[in-house]
């Protein structure tokens, strides 16, 4: 769904440069932030490129299809339930769906028997793990391989399709419906970014080639923050007088806060060492203070110092002392091999 926001809107709405932020009401958790439109292209530069981690994956570290919410429905059924183009028919003792009808995005067929219907990952379990799952929680990864929150997580395909796609990225596997091709991008993007899952540089470089040609006016509809992560990434913005300017900011909604009024507003960014308070006036001069975090945030997942992690700039606490995730020392010199690990915030 797209959602247009005209540039004159609502005192809580601002539309910059195409745009559009929802601030929230006063007092609401930072991690239901979110932005209501954003052009594709800007959502892709956001994600991190960087090569894959590909060791380790077992299908079993992702465990599903669970019924997190104690519905008695399971993750299979609820997609099955919610993908029906035709009232479906439940088995209410065992929430099972005993008649049906899908309509396959990825090929355009339509489905009538529940055994020719897969529930797609749009990003596949193991391409979930090589981008940045291996660091996860077994929590979180069962958050992810079961997502309801977010339709565009999981979707009801034809299961040959599905087997076509397998574990492959945007670079080499496209759904043979090419109308759908954008819409597909879109919800890739979206999960990798709302997941704070990277890209490798082949999977970065056919989503930029296609949103340039194919799909040049695409553009993304908001997110919430994803389950399972105190601090998952989410897009938030700061509503300023018209001759101010607006920061954005891509951070962990744990040490995030973020206020707004007609004339002035306050975001805060997190960079791999330090936390920045960004003040935007009423005029176009903004003034940066940052400290170092030297206390616990809230919230930040419990780690253990030295070890690989992921991702980048992620925040973390052993014993009371927060450290941060990175790929150089406190002297800046990078870990071998690239890696990153768990090491203190430093000032």
């Amino acid at each position: 769904m797209k959602w247009r926001i005209a540039a004159n809107g609502a005192a809580l709405i601002v539309a910059i440069a195409s745009v559009a932020y929802i601030t929230g009401e006063p007092g609401e958790a930072e991690q239901t932030r979110r932005f209501a439109t954003d052009d594709a292209k800007s959502v892709l530069a956001s994600i991190k490129v960087e090569n894959e981690y590909k060791t380790g994956y077992k299908r079993s570290l992702f465990v599903h299809w669970s019924d997190l919410d104690g519905n008695g429905c399971d993750t299979r059924e609820e997609v099955l339930k919610r993908d029906s183009i035709s009232k479906p028919q439940v088995d209410p003792f065992r929430c099972f769906v005993v008649a049906g009808d899908w309509f396959s995005k990825y090929d355009g067929e339509n489905l009538s028997d529940r055994s020719d219907v897969d529930i797609d990952h749009v990003v596949a379990l193991k391409e979930a793990w090589d981008s940045g799952a291996w660091a996860w929680s077994m929590s979180q990864r069962q958050a992810f391989a079961n997502d309801l929150t977010d339709r565009r997580t999981l979707i009801a395909v034809t299961d040959r399709v599905n087997a076509s796609k397998s574990d492959k990225d945007p670079s080499n596997w496209m759904p043979p419906l090419r109308s759908y091709w954008c819409t597909y991008l879109g919800d890739w993007i979206s999960v990798k970014a709302r997941w704070g899952l990277s890209m490798d540089q082949s999977e970065f470089g056919r989503i930029k080639n296609l949103l340039v040609s194919d799909c040049s006016t695409l553009t993304i509809a908001s997110w919430s923050a994803a389950p399972g992560f105190s601090n998952s990434p989410v897009t938030t913005a700061t509503t300023v007088a018209a001759s101010s300017t607006t920061v954005r900011s891509t951070v962990a909604p744990t040490t995030t806060q973020a206020s707004s009024s007609n004339n002035a507003g306050t975001a805060t960014t997190t960079t791999a060492n330090t936390t920045a308070n960004t003040t935007a006036n009423t005029t176009a001069n903004t003034t940066a203070n940052t400290t170092a975090n030297t206390t616990s945030p809230s919230g930040a997942k419990d780690i253990y110092p030295g070890s690989y992690c992921a991702p980048v700039d992620g925040l973390g606490t052993y014993k009371g002392t927060v450290y941060v995730c990175s790929k150089t020392n406190a002297e800046g010199s990078p870990y071998a091999g690239g890696r990153a690990r768990w090491r203190k915030v430093t000032n």
